[in-house]
């Protein structure tokens, strides 16, 4: 299902809940209750919970926003890294060259076609992915210079060669999501209780209330879709996560 479905459908769901249950609390009405005045205790309370709920939900977008661009830039690192291993390589023989060109290609080939799948699955990387790299790094060793050319080449691709397995290693640890269940379970909560306390106010079922009620649920529900969307951005955005990788590799995009 498209994220932009499940955002409008959410949005929807959220908004249409608040909606009808006013609309139907109002058919049958409390004659107990007097409905021209909200009690200070319950205005009060409906406040604190507000700006509560709101420091919460900031934290979390907060967190969520910067794990994802933590993992965007270790993906521009592993992938800029892998590129310019590919540049430097100019200065060797030309099977050298080649030889390590193709490992570099191979291994880029398998992180886009095999390993990236098993991440949007929610599995981390596997051993394949880092033999290949290995060998990436297994090449660049077992070439012994033979020019000044190709000694400051060396230096330069031992220097991306471990730029690219730092990069990578990085990729793996955000892989996980980076909200835990309680602070969803928090967050889900919270967000029941500060859509519960709309009803707490004795709202009426005027169109400027019933819109305002909307707006309230409607816009708690796309700040959660948000922190779900952005929770495990190998999973929910992986196009947009790969492309470092399809850009300066373009064959691997095929």
């Amino acid at each position: 299902m498209s994220p932009w479905l499940m955002l409008t459908l959410a949005m929807s769901t959220a908004v249409a809940v608040v909606v009808i249950i006013l609309a139907l609390r109002h058919r049958h009405p409390d004659r107990e209750v007097d409905h021209d005045e909200t009690p200070d205790v319950i205005e009060y309370m409906t406040m604190m919970i507000g700006v509560v709920y709101a420091i919460m939900l900031g934290l979390a977008i907060a967190g969520v926003w910067e794990t994802r661009g933590e993992a965007q830039a270790s993906v521009q690192r592993e992938a800029f890294a892998l590129h310019e291993i590919s540049e430097r390589l100019a200065e060797y023989p030309a099977q050298a060259r080649a030889e390590i060109r193709a490992d570099v290609a191979a291994y880029v080939d398998y992180a886009v076609h095999e390993e990236w799948p098993r991440m949007q699955d929610g599995e981390g990387l596997d051993e394949r992915g880092d033999a290949l790299l290995d060998k990436v790094r297994a090449g660049i060793v077992a070439y012994v210079p033979e020019t000044d050319a190709e000694n400051r080449a060396a230096y330069a691709l031992g220097d991306q060669i471990a730029a690219a397995e730092e990069a990578r290693n990085e990729r793996a640890l955000n892989a996980e999501p980076a909200m835990p269940g309680l602070v969803w379970a928090g967050l889900l909560g919270g967000g029941l209780v500060a859509i519960g306390m709309v009803f707490a106010l004795q709202i009426r079922r005027s169109a400027r209330e019933l819109i305002l009620a909307g707006l309230h649920s409607g816009m708690l529900a796309f700040l959660l879709f948000l922190v779900w969307e952005f929770d495990e951005p190998y999973v929910r955005d992986s196009a947009g996560m790969l492309e470092p990788f399809t850009t300066l590799f373009p064959n691997a995009a095929g």
